[in-house]
Order: C-alpha cells, then structure tokens, then sequence
C-alpha cells in the first residue's frame, strides 16, 4: 500500500501546490489509498470451507413457498440477459470496453482507471460516458421492440384506474378524459 502511495504521489508530483507540507500530502494520499482498498474488500470463502460441506451431504432446504418453475425461468432469464450484455460489451470499441471493463465490472476508480491507462482523469470519464451510451444504443437495438411491446398503453384502462383513485382521493369528476 505505502509502494503504491508513493507511486500516486511520484506520478502527480506535478499537480503538489505546496498549500500544505509533503509529509501532509503523502499522508493523505496514503489514507485515501487503504481507504480504496478496504472499500474494495469483499468477503469471500475458500474452497476448502465449500469441499467440507459438500463432505457433510450437504442439502439446500427449499422456502415453503418457492416456485422451482418460476425460479429456473427466472435464472435462464438471467443468463441470456447476461449473455446479450457480455455480446454488447465485447462489441465495444476497444478504448471504450476498457474503460468500462475498469470502471462498472471492476469497480476501479476514475484515478486509479486514469493510471492504469496512461491517460487523463477527463478521458476517463469521457469514454466512459461514450461506452455506456453505445452499450445503451446496442440493447435498445437489440431489445427495443421486446421492452416496447411489454408495457403496451391500456387507454381506457388507464383513465378507469385515473377516476377510480382521484374519486377514492373525494376528488369527483375531476378524472382527465381520454
């Protein structure tokens, strides 16, 4: 952590306005250092914890109220959401899928993504902005019609519910008219 540190501080040498002493600013930049990384921390199991209980027989008790069915559609969803997400990525241009890799898969921060590529905190930002925006024009293609035709416009529907509510609110004749 301190290597690292000192490697932050030696790259933004340039930017140190002397506003408060070196000692204070390697300080700091130390802090925000173990302060990323303990952010970063996430709890894990090993393996050997995963073997002794599947040692033991080990048998997942299903909720009283679990419906396997809706649950296995529920996770094949999931799988081709993943998968057409993953296809989206992969057809990113490059400097952009790194970048988005870096900083929403792997949670990187604009420094240390800035770093790691060589570039400025701007670009960053940038072509983040522009992956996103191009991973969102790519599911839209691709999913477009799909999201369109799953929330359809009910218009008498819609105005029954409108009065119902404003008439419950002792609001009476009130209800826009379709």
């Amino acid at each position: 952590m301190v290597q690292e540190s000192y490697l932050r501080a030696f790259a933004a040498l340039a930017t140190f306005r002397q506003e408060a002493s070196v000692s204070t600013w390697l300080s700091r930049i130390t802090l925000n250092e173990a302060l990323g990384r303990k952010r970063r921390q996430r709890p894990t199991v090993g393996l050997e914890n995963i073997d002794a209980l599947q040692a033991d027989n080990a048998q997942i008790i299903a909720f009283p109220n679990m419906n396997t069915e809706l649950d296995s559609e529920r996770s094949t969803a999931q799988r081709e959401v993943r998968k057409l997400l993953e296809r989206s990525i992969d057809n990113l241009p490059e400097r952009f899928r790194v970048v988005f890799v870096m900083r929403d898969v792997e949670e990187m921060s604009i420094e240390e993504t800035a770093i790691s590529l060589g570039i400025r905190p701007e670009t960053v930002k940038t072509r983040l902005y522009r992956a996103r925006r191009l991973l969102r024009q790519s599911l839209d293609a691709r999913l477009g019609t799909a999201v369109k035709g799953a929330f359809p416009f009910a218009g008498s529907r819609c105005t029954r519910i409108s009065e119902a509510v404003l008439r419950y609110m002792g609001f009476r004749g009130l209800a826009p008219k379709s």
